[in-house]
């Protein structure tokens, strides 16, 4: 297994796991010229691609996934709230592949797994998702205001973990934001902040973790280097252990053994 972020952050996001021949994207907020542009990065064309998970509405995480899916004839699964939210987002006439998934079981497309679940953010059925290959076991967490024991028991005993890093406290409070958009950011439905981040990274069965990744950060309201030592002081590492999904060049491939 191995996975690899074509961008991360509030400008678009999109990330590729694959095992075997399978390669799945979880989310596609870039258009269809940038994606294949951020795919070239990888040696992968969009006909590479074997079906795209969508987590849920938001333009940054949907929309160009239908255009895409459209154009190179590529499966879509989402819940049934999510599909109903992004209607706006497909081309006027197409011949999508939609499969509806439930927020609780796990679907396999070809070689891997996915085992979505529900978390709190605003959105109408948001998901995140695990995939599993074997004993191999990619965890993947943004876009959630808060914590809960169902997200901890998906995310124990991962290989390799995506985690968001949205915020620092102290940069949300005080910067350019609006009082509304910093509520709704640093809400029970926004976006994790780094130490509710580590908070929950501390709660994990971290002792088979090979990789992990701060993900979604606020070009306005965070930092690498606070995201990476809020997750380093966790695991007793060094903070360059720990990886970023930037918001340009995602991360190149990142190989789960």
């Amino acid at each position: 297994m191995r996975f690899a972020s074509l961008g991360s952050g509030s400008a678009g996001n999109a990330l590729v796991v694959e095992v075997k021949q399978t390669r799945l994207m979880l989310d596609c907020g870039f258009s269809v010229k940038e994606t294949t542009s951020r795919l070239a990065r990888l040696n992968l064309i969009p006909d590479d691609i074997t079906g795209i998970v969508i987590t849920h509405e938001h333009d940054d995480h949907a929309g160009g996934a239908f255009k895409l899916a459209a154009k190179y004839q590529i499966p879509v699964w989402l819940t049934y709230g999510t599909l109903k939210m992004v209607t706006r987002y497909m081309p006027n006439q197409h011949d999508l592949q939609l499969n509806v998934i439930d927020s609780h079981t796990a679907v396999a497309i070809a070689d891997i797994e996915v085992q979505p679940y529900p978390v709190p953010h605003d959105a109408r059925e948001p998901i995140q998702c695990v995939f599993t290959e074997g004993n191999l076991k990619l965890g993947v967490l943004t876009d959630v205001g808060r914590g809960t024991p169902h997200i901890e028991d998906q995310l124990n005993g991962c290989n390799a973990l995506m985690l968001e890093c949205n915020h620092d406290a102290n940069m949300l409070q005080n910067g350019p934001y609006g009082w509304t958009l910093k509520k709704r950011v640093g809400g029970d439905l926004g976006h994790l902040e780094n130490l509710d981040a580590a908070n929950l990274l501390s709660k994990l069965d971290n002792s088979k973790l090979q990789h992990i990744v701060a993900a979604h950060l606020s070009a306005k309201n965070n930092t690498p280097l606070l995201a990476k030592s809020a997750l380093a002081k966790v695991l007793g590492c060094e903070p360059d252990w720990v990886g970023v999904a930037d918001q340009l060049q995602g991360f190149n491939w990142r190989t789960v053994v």
